[in-house]
Order: structure tokens, then C-alpha cells, then sequence
């Protein structure tokens, strides 16, 4: 079994919170993480029909059922359970008792605040990173083959193929999550819609061109967007406000969690297939952005995450915040590093005086070094940067 970055976080959290509600996309790994930090202890799914309706009908019975505690699944199938588990975790007063999961941040997020503040951690778990294959030595060698297949976990535990694993995927998502959430009547309209998504990752969101394109209004585009990053397929990048006297791009960029899932979308199968596709470099950029979320949130942080772009053009991929410092990263899907690869961190230096730190390139290849004051980094070593 491959053991998840964010074990070590949710056992300490557990240590000083009687509840860790442990949310992400489906098939994340969120189930056996829980099951594996509460060996011990019960387990019960609220997708199941037959539990859910327990814990619905009588749900102070329901908790009887664990005195010390259990891994309650999928919690945001079951809301009003909050409430009495409030009550419960408020009486014993123990510490480490429950640990929650559940796929979507709408209902589940609201409910747990409104009920359990104070009394829960929240740690999200996204696929597989780069340091948590190469551990245990499943990291493909090659980074089409990375960006093709991504990091679900079932890929890594089940011999399936991956036209036959996202397909399905895609399916269950949105007969389960989609329509619990909104009324979707046009399910081949939606899933154009998450393929037109997946035509954009790495761009400004522009909702006029995106509603345009997929034949819907400029509203339902907008609720779908936030449908898709309430379910952990997408998320959006906020644009950095330091303006150096430049008047900034105000619009978010759209990335999605997972560059496989991308692929798969936008038609990908093969390497060969990717190495000429005109969406290389935003795939390649999607991939490492997400690895920079997974880093943050494996640790119990809240991402400090951000790009910047003014009206002339200038840009910096990420920029991230580190106390009153920013830290631009500059994302290069090149093999090869070229010279005008560092032009974007140059202007970016200049323009921030001492308030730039630790400029970095990361580029499709291999190799790390150092180059005019700038960390180089190969996409296999973006574990070992301090970012």
C-alpha cells in the first residue's frame, strides 16, 4: 500500500480535535487513509442505503453504536447527523473519536462548519503526488506517461485501462454528484461543458466565451463551474494583487486536480499523442500546479497560491507567498532549457525588488541546478524544492 503524505498530518490533528473530516475527490484514497489511521475502530458508509436510513431515522442510536469513536464515510449523504455528533463528541470530550470523509465541499463543508466548529480539522486529500509514487517506486519514468495517466490511486492498485478507468469515472460522477447537486436535464450538454473545461486548463476563465462555445447562459456556466470545484475535478487560481504599477488581470485561471483525467478528456491515449498536441504545455502546467496544491494540503495548509499577469503581458505561472515575500515559479514544459525560459522570471525580479525570493524555473526535463540565482528544477524533482 502506498502510504499517503497527509497520514502523518491527520494523526497529529487528531491528537488536539475529536473530529478530521478528510474531504477530495472520488476515489482520492480518503476511505482507506481513514481505514488505515483507525485500524481499530468501526467503519460505516452513509452511501449505503440501509445505514443511511438508520442514521437518518434515529441518528442518536446510530452514534450509541460507537462509543469510541469511528470512520464515518461520505457524511455529506447524511447532514443532520452533525448536529448529534456535536452533542456526542461535546459529552465524552476525548480527543481523535471520528474521522469524517466526504467528496463534496457543498453540504458537507456548510453543515460541518455550522455544527463542528471548533470541534473538527479539515484535511484535503487529492490523487497520488509525485513523492508518494516515487516512495514506493511507481512513478512512471517518463512524463507524457505521468501527465497521461495521473495519480487516482485505482490505477496504481488495479490492472484497468485507462480509457476504460476515466470513462467510467467520468459516468459515475455525474449520474452521482452532478445530479445530487443540481438539476442537470442536459447530461451530454454537462459533459461537453467539462470537455470544454478540460480545452482551457491553464487559461484565464473567461464564463462569456465558455456559456459561448457549449450553447448555455452565461449563469449556468457558472454554476456548473462551481459545481466542478465543489467536487474536486477543478480549481481556480486567484490572480496575485501586487500591481508594481501595472494595471492586473482581475480573471482566475482554471486548472483541473488531476493531468491524467485531463488527457482523457481532450481525447489523449498514447504519448505520441500528447508529444504533438497543442495543449502540451497547459497540461504539463496543470500537472505541476497541482503538485504544488498537493504539497500544501498534504500538510494540513491552506494554499498561498497565486499567478500574476498584468495588461502588457507580463506573467509569472505561480507566485507564492511566503510571509511578506513572494516566490515566482515560472513552468516550462521544454525538454531542453532555453534562454528565453527565464525571461518571465527576469522582468518579474526587476519589477519586485525585495519583495521577490527564490525565483524558480521547472521545466519538462531532468536535470536540477542553479542558473543566475535561479533554481532549475527537472518535473521529477519539484519535491525536493523548497516552495
Amino acid at each position: 500500500m502506498i502510504i499517503r503524505a497527509a497520514e502523518g498530518t491527520i494523526r497529529s490533528l487528531l491528537r488536539g480535535f475529536p473530529v478530521v473530516t478528510i474531504t477530495g475527490p472520488r476515489q482520492s484514497g480518503k476511505t482507506t487513509l481513514a481505514k488505515t489511521i483507525f485500524s481499530g475502530k468501526p467503519y460505516a458508509s452513509l452511501e449505503d442505503p440501509d445505514v443511511r436510513l438508520i442514521a437518518r431515522d434515529d441518528p442518536r442510536a446510530f452514534l450509541e453504536r460507537f462509543p469510541d469513536g469511528a470512520v464515518l464515510d461520505e457524511v455529506q449523504r447524511c447532514p443532520d447527523i452533525l448536529s448529534y455528533l456535536q452533542t456526542a463528541v461535546d459529552a465524552d470530550g476525548r480527543m481523535g473519536l471520528f474521522i469524517l470523509t466526504g467528496s463534496q465541499q457543498f453540504g458537507l463543508l456548510s453543515g460541518v462548519t455550522q455544527s463542528l466548529a471548533g470541534r473538527t480539522a479539515f484535511v484535503e486529500l487529492l490523487p497520488f503526488s509525485l513523492d508518494e509514487l516515487e516512495k514506493v517506486d511507481k512513478l512512471p519514468k517518463r512524463l507524457d506517461d505521468m501527465l497521461i495517466k495521473g495519480g487516482y490511486p485505482p490505477l496504481y492498485a488495479r490492472h484497468v485501462s485507462l480509457r476504460a478507468w476515466f470513462g467510467s469515472y467520468v459516468t459515475a460522477y455525474i449520474e452521482r454528484d452532478v445530479r445530487q447537486v443540481l438539476k442537470v436535464q442536459e447530461l451530454e450538454t454537462f459533459q461537453r461543458f467539462v470537455r470544454l473545461c478540460a480545452g482551457r486548463t491553464g487559461q484565464l476563465l473567461n464564463l462569456n466565451s465558455l456559456a459561448a462555445d457549449c450553447g448555455i447562459t452565461h449563469n449556468t456556466a457558472k454554476s456548473w463551474i462551481s459545481v466542478l470545484e465543489a467536487s474536486y475535478i477543478i480549481f481556480l487560481l486567484r490572480p496575485h494583487h501586487a500591481n508594481f504599477n501595472k494595471r492586473l488581470i482581475k480573471a482566475p485561471k482554471l486548472y483541473f486536480y488531476d493531468a491524467g483525467l485531463v488527457s482523457w478528456l481532450l481525447g489523449i491515449q498514447t504519448p505520441q499523442q500528447l508529444e504533438t498536441h497543442p495543449l502540451r504545455g497547459n497540461i504539463f502546467e496543470t500537472f505541476i500546479v497541482a503538485e504544488l496544491m498537493k504539497s500544501r494540503l498534504n500538510r494540513g495548509e491552506r494554499p498561498n497560491l497565486y499567478f500574476w499577469r498584468d495588461s502588457n503581458g507580463n506573467e509569472v505561472d505561480v507566485v507564492i507567498e511566503h510571509g511578506q515575500k513572494l516566490m515566482p515559479v515560472e513552468i516550462k514544459s521544454g525538454r531542453t532549457v532555453a534562454s528565453d525560459f527565464f525571461s518571465g522570471l527576469g522582468k518579474w525580479v526587476a519589477m519586485a525588488g525585495d519583495l521577490s525570493s527564490g525565483p524558480t524555473l521547472i521545466y519538462g526535463g531532468t536535470d536540477t541546478y542553479r542558473h543566475k540565482g535561479i533554481s532549475v528544477a527537472g518535473w521529477r524533482d519539484v519535491k525536493k524544492l523548497e516552495l
